[in-house]
């Protein structure tokens, strides 16, 4: 299955959380999907603890290739993991309604 395959059936939660626990509930929860994905050892999300971890999200189905497409996607510093702060835009950016509703939250924001 390829990854757009697999986008086709994500059920986007993240709006549904985000109504339901205000902004600071759903950022505690990303901090807590981020702890469960982390390495340990290392504190950042690896290939490795993203394949060994996924399950406890739902991610069980998603093949090594769109683990790494992942990885990549929200990499931004380059070191092939992701941060706290990586994890928490990723989840954003894969939200496309949450998007939308940030983008109204900042223009708010710059308009006050």
């Amino acid at each position: 299955m390829t990854s757009q395959n697999q986008q086709s059936h994500f059920h986007d939660d993240l709006p549904f959380m985000a109504n339901k626990l205000g902004g600071d509930g759903l950022i505690d929860e990303l901090c807590n999907g981020f702890n469960l994905l982390k390495d340990s050892d290392k504190g950042v999300i690896t290939f490795e603890s993203l394949k060994k971890n996924s399950a406890l999200l739902g991610l069980q189905g998603l093949s090594d290739e769109d683990l790494q497409s992942m990885l990549m996607e929200g990499d931004f510093d380059g070191d092939g993991t992701l941060n706290q702060m990586e994890f928490c835009v990723l989840m954003f950016r894969l939200s496309p309604e949450l998007m939308e509703e940030s983008k109204l939250w900042l223009e708010e924001a710059l308009q006050q």
